[in-house]
């Protein structure tokens, strides 16, 4: 049983929460994720189960896509509607809306420096800064380059904005949302947020949590993907029965496809990962992942 599943997450549960009815469904703890998911959003939970988690690192994850609703008039400590407000400011409707909202969200958009939230899984003197927040610490974080590709304006309302962003991985749309606020001479939180996207992987059609009754994936009633078309670009190298074994025993291949790096692929399922690399004999793809054993 190997394969990847992507999970529509509801709201109030958490990543964790998901990884375990994922290992009940399997009927196997070898579950993993792709990123995780804040407890107040929803949306795409990509999870990889059996000999599939070594693929992880190797997954398209880029880029992001979420939808959010940013309600202003307060800041919070968390960033969004669960947490404690700390700064209280006058809504952009009462500054003469509508105030220029492609300017704010220019100046947000590209290589920036984000200030991640104080809760958030951020390490700070080997602890996580939410550890730390949550007893009352005064959290200080550094920012952290990230990319924001694009803001599509979905709704505006008297006293929130409904957007869709596009962005890399580490980019707290909590924080986009903060900063938004503050570009608008105002405050704001993230109220929703939902995710769309991650690379190749979509909501739609992702199995609702509640489709995932135990044992549910390992009789066949919930179905796994092959990873092949979730993989980051590279090679597709088909290996016949001598390559096969030498990739079971984790020697290198002849290279003749061009590449960097390759999907080793045993009649179109993934089978190992291997990188290019230069030897004596030539190029060769040197196994870096095997799914298969040494008698396959």
């Amino acid at each position: 049983m190997r394969g990847l599943l992507c999970v529509d997450k509801p709201v109030g549960v958490t990543s964790h929460d998901v990884v375990s009815s994922v290992r009940r469904a399997a009927r196997t703890k070898r579950v993993g994720h792709a990123g995780t998911l804040d407890p107040f959003a929803s949306g795409l939970l990509v999870l990889a189960v059996g000999a599939c988690t070594r693929l992880l690192p190797y997954l398209a994850s880029e880029p992001k896509v979420y939808d959010a609703l940013i309600r202003f008039g307060q800041e919070t400590d968390t960033d969004d509607h669960t947490g404690t407000v700390v700064r209280q400011a006058s809504t952009p409707v009462a500054l003469g809306w509508p105030v220029p909202l492609d300017a704010a969200m220019a100046s947000l958009t590209g290589d920036l420096q984000q200030v991640p939230p104080a809760f958030s899984a951020k390490h700070v003197d080997g602890q996580r800064a939410y550890a730390l927040a949550r007893r009352g610490v005064d959290v200080v974080l550094q920012p952290v380059p990230v990319t924001v590709h694009h803001w599509e304006l979905l709704e505006t309302r008297d006293d929130a904005v409904r957007v869709r962003i596009t962005c890399r991985g580490g980019t707290y749309i909590r924080a986009l949302a903060r900063d938004l606020g503050r570009a608008l001479m105002s405050a704001a939180h993230c109220e929703s947020l939902r995710r769309l996207s991650s690379g190749a992987a979509t909501v739609d059609g992702s199995v609702p949590l509640n489709a995932l009754e135990p044992g549910s994936i390992a009789d066949g009633r919930v179905t796994v993907h092959a990873p092949l078309r979730f993989l980051e670009p590279m090679a597709h190298v088909p290996l016949d029965a001598p390559s096969l074994d030498a990739l079971g025993h984790g020697r290198s291949i002849a290279a003749t496809h061009v590449g960097a790096r390759a999907a080793m692929l045993r009649d179109g399922d993934v089978v190992g990962i291997a990188d290019r690399v230069i030897d004596q004999s030539g190029a060769r793809w040197q196994p870096r992942v095997v799914l298969l054993s040494g008698d396959a």
